[in-house]
């Protein structure tokens, strides 16, 4: 049994901050790669920003040099600093991860979203 639980979301300005925390917990084994993705209305889900075990990061072209992806091993967290927010970023935010469990060998979890809403 896996889960992960989001928090952060909320309303900030354009040109603010935001921080989005995601933990995993569990019978987990090992953390393969973890991603935060969003959906604003009527678009389809999107990758925002993801990085891999091996610690390789990437990122998607509208938020490069804004957000930043990072994850705590130990803790198995997996954390996204976005700055110099746009009303364009306003969507749900999930949080995935490709987990390795007890029981399966690779498990791809996602949390329950949290709206980000940026205001002009």
């Amino acid at each position: 049994q896996v889960q992960l639980v989001e928090s952060g979301g909320g309303l900030v300005q354009a040109g603010g901050s935001l921080r989005l925390s995601c933990a995993a917990s569990g019978s987990i084994v090992s953390i393969k790669d973890m991603g935060w993705y969003r959906q604003a209305p009527g678009k389809q889900r999107e990758l925002v920003a993801a990085v891999a075990s091996g610690g390789t990061t990437n990122y998607a072209d509208s938020v490069k040099g804004r957000f930043t992806i990072s994850r705590d091993n130990a803790k198995n967290t997996v954390s996204l600093q976005m700055n110099s927010l746009k009303p364009e970023d306003t969507a749900v935010y999930y949080c995935n991860a490709g987990i390795a469990s007890v029981t399966f060998r690779r498990l791809e979890v996602w949390g329950q979203g949290t709206l980000v809403t940026v205001s002009s």
